[in-house]
């Protein structure tokens, strides 16, 4: 029997580095805007150039904007059962780009705009073999 091992729920868009993951970023080669994915490469309609270097974003951020996801996203989007309630966050970067993740390690209640937060994987459900599939999230640090 094959071990079960967990993967990306998307590939491409972290490391999979448990201790230090890193968002997979994008830089313009002519104007040097940031942005993410690093595949979305209309990140400034007047920029001419559309070279892209690969970067690894920044890790920590500050929660600028929340709200509270109250209900099950519908299908194709997988959700826990029970479902209980999170915290979706636009968390801005030292690059000047802001990234929207779940909120993990803090309760609903808790959350308030300009904590530093950092980036984490964690599973966002299983595949039908019973692997976890990882996502990146944002918890409060300590």
């Amino acid at each position: 029997m094959d071990a079960k091992k967990p993967r990306a729920a998307v590939d491409g868009l972290f490391t999979m580095d448990p201790e230090e993951p890193r968002l997979i970023g994008g830089k313009c080669s002519s104007c040097g805007s940031y942005f993410f994915p690093k595949f979305y490469q209309t990140h400034k309609p007047t920029c001419s150039n559309r070279g892209v270097e690969e970067v690894l974003l920044s890790r920590r951020g500050t929660l600028e904007s929340f709200t509270v996801q109250h209900y099950p996203p519908p299908p194709p989007f997988v959700s826990p059962r029970p479902f209980v309630p999170y915290g979706l966050g636009l968390v801005a970067l030292p690059e000047g780009i802001n990234i929207i993740g779940i909120m993990t390690g803090i309760a609903v209640e808790d959350l308030k705009t300009g904590i530093e937060v950092e980036l984490v994987l964690e599973t966002l459900h299983q595949d039908e073999k019973g692997n976890d599939l990882l996502s990146w999230k944002f918890k409060p640090v300590d």
